[in-house]
């Protein structure tokens, strides 16, 4: 049984202001392109379909003609719901989409029924499971001690009582424990929305979404396929691609294999000092010119209008930093909030030397020890 893994389209998506429709579009082509190539048996989608709840009209014409496009095939798409996206949104027409071949989960309403697949080795269930939290999974299991995002996925995974004697699919989106994360991602506090890898034994192949980067998680049968477009400079060297597995005899570990994608404007990063970076013989012979950028000056002072003045030249400029003495030190200056540990006079003395570019003298060091003696006795 052959499947195609996607995930995270995040269809509507604007990037620094620069929406991403035009490259999603193109993208989607190039996926139904490589789908004619490789005739999977299905297409398995695990969420964040959209990147808002409600999403643009554009984004959701666009869903609607690449559904529409696949439903032509001979083939069956999996989709779920990530939480980017309105579960009961997505479930909209789920009833009369599955008579051909799109089947949508429902909201999570503590059943899981698998769509039944079959081939020359038997049968293969696939199971849905949208976006869950602990909250969603305790209302129909009070009786279950649920807690962590653990309690509730393996509480879940139990109730559906899998059948270890068939081949059984997972899609799902949740953040597993030790998943590598980009900067185009929701961030919990403290990690505490981490699900463990091992409530996922049951399962041959885990279709995950959430997790940007195309990575697996602890075990040859659980990945993510990451998003097949860049949605932040921290994927700027990222490869995007698509996921392609094949479940064999049961018992077997799947094969996979990644199919590059390619977007219509790859992302880079431009660094040099201003009357470098717009020198029109720099900019003939530079190959990432028409690129998404992020441009680091490295110009002492900043330069007047300089996002409107490169962008003349770079029209797909996203975003400019500067790099010099002073934003480094800005920066060395933010780490010091960090260090709660020091005493007041460590604290003094490496504010001083930041700010001055040496240490105090003895004789400094001597008047402000002095100082501070004086100051937390009166405060005693």
């Amino acid at each position: 049984m052959k499947y195609i893994h996607l995930s995270d389209l995040h269809l509507g998506k604007r990037v620094n202001e620069f929406s991403m429709l035009e490259e999603q579009a193109a993208i989607l082509e190039q996926i139904l392109e490589i789908i004619d190539e490789e005739s999977p048996d299905g297409i398995l989608i695990a969420g964040d379909i959209y990147d808002k709840s409600i999403p643009p009209t554009e984004a959701v014409m666009l869903f609607d003609d690449f559904l529409a496009k696949l439903s032509k095939k001979a083939l069956q798409v999996f989709i779920i719901s990530g939480n980017h996206d309105s579960p009961e949104r997505i479930a909209f027409g789920s009833r009369i989409m599955d008579a051909n071949g799109i089947h949508l989960s429902p909201v999570y309403n503590g059943a899981i029924e698998p769509f039944v697949m079959n081939d020359e080795h038997g049968l293969v269930n696939v199971y849905m499971l949208p976006f869950i939290k602990p909250v969603h999974v305790r209302r129909y299991f009070e009786d279950e001690e649920i807690v962590t995002y653990t309690d509730a996925m393996r509480t879940v995974i139990n109730k559906m009582n899998v059948d270890p004697s068939v081949r059984n699919v997972l899609i799902t989106h949740q953040f597993v424990t030790g998943a590598s994360q980009c900067d185009s991602e929701e961030k919990s506090v403290g990690g505490t929305d981490n699900v463990d890898a091992d409530v996922f034994e049951p399962f041959d192949y885990v279709a995950l979404g959430h997790i940007h980067r195309r990575q697996k998680c602890g075990s040859e049968k659980i990945w993510y396929c990451g998003t097949p477009l860049k949605y932040s400079f921290s994927e700027m060297n990222d490869v995007k691609s698509l996921t392609v597995l094949e479940l064999g005899k049961p018992g077997t570990i799947p094969s996979l294999r990644s199919i590059p994608l390619t977007p219509l404007h790859d992302m880079a990063e431009l660094r040099g000092i201003f009357s470098e970076l717009t020198d029109p013989d720099y900019y003939a012979k530079h190959p990432q010119k028409n690129h998404y950028l992020r441009i680091i000056l490295t110009d002492e002072n900043d330069i007047p209008d300089a996002v409107s003045r490169l962008r003349l030249i770079y029209p797909n400029l996203m975003c400019l930093e500067y790099d010099n003495t002073r934003t480094r030190m800005n920066r060395e200056i933010a780490d010091l909030e960090k260090t709660e540990h020091l005493g007041m006079f460590e604290l003094f003395s490496l504010f001083y030397e930041e700010q001055n570019g040496s240490p105090m003298s003895e004789k400094q060091r001597a008047y402000m020890q002095d100082l501070i003696e004086k100051i937390e006795e009166e405060n005693v």
